[in-house]
């Protein structure tokens, strides 16, 4: 069974941290592809306009086409009349039936979960995994006793293994909508880069933000003056 995980996000612009979140997720879940998902405006940020989903799509994919098990899919630009994150996993549970999908969120989303539109579906029909960074606090108290028991906490401090074992369960016979989602704690992306803080160097003419996103994509953006 493939093992396949999706990172939703506006990347607006996509930078180092998240790929290196990619690279590393995929080493330590052994995953077969990496997938991020362009929102065409996140439901959470509806007062904020992003950057067009056409620069945004072609900064990921400028950005990934050279990384074997990195890919990027339209499935939210392609109906952005349903923009939550449950449908998204809906349409692709349907789409790979014979995959055993992973869901990416960032400790600022887990935080802030409860108030995701349909959150315990969010929490329950795929796997998800919640990065965070070392010595990041997070809280388990906003969410149900029967969620918190579905979690799997990786953090190098609680002394958990740093990969994901391949071995198949006792339920890996069974249709994966059978077997129960993990949601999994991960601390090994030790990288604090802020899409915000990255647009505010660029409208304040610093040169310094090139360090931040991958040579593709700091060209891109200065091909298209972005951000000015």
């Amino acid at each position: 069974m493939k093992k396949i995980a999706f990172y939703g996000g506006s990347f607006d612009p996509l930078h180092n941290g998240h790929l290196t979140i990619a690279r590393k997720l995929i080493e330590i879940f052994e995953l077969d592809e990496f997938v991020f998902i362009p929102a065409f405006h996140a439901p959470h940020k509806k007062n904020k306009k992003p950057t067009s989903a056409f620069h945004r799509f072609a900064m990921l994919c400028s950005a990934t086409e050279s990384e074997d098990k990195i890919k990027v899919s339209t499935i939210e630009l392609d109906a952005p009349e349903k923009p939550f994150t449950f449908e998204t996993q809906l349409k692709l549970k349907n789409e790979l039936t014979d995959a055993e999908i992973f869901f990416v969120i960032g400790a600022d989303s887990w935080a802030e979960i409860d108030t995701w539109r349909e959150w315990e579906k969010v929490l329950t029909l795929t796997n998800v995994i919640v990065v965070t960074r070392p010595d990041y606090e997070i809280s388990f108290s906003h969410v149900t006793e029967k969620i918190r028991n579905r979690i799997v906490d990786l953090r190098k401090e609680n002394g958990q293994p740093s990969a994901v074992s391949r071995q198949p369960s006792k339920n890996s016979g069974q249709r994966t909508a059978n077997v129960e989602q993990k949601i999994y704690i991960t601390d090994a992306v030790n990288l604090d880069i802020s899409a915000t803080e990255i647009r505010r160097r660029i409208r304040a003419l610093e040169d310094d933000w090139r360090e931040l996103v991958p040579n593709a994509v700091a060209n891109y953006i200065g091909k298209y003056n972005l951000y000015i």
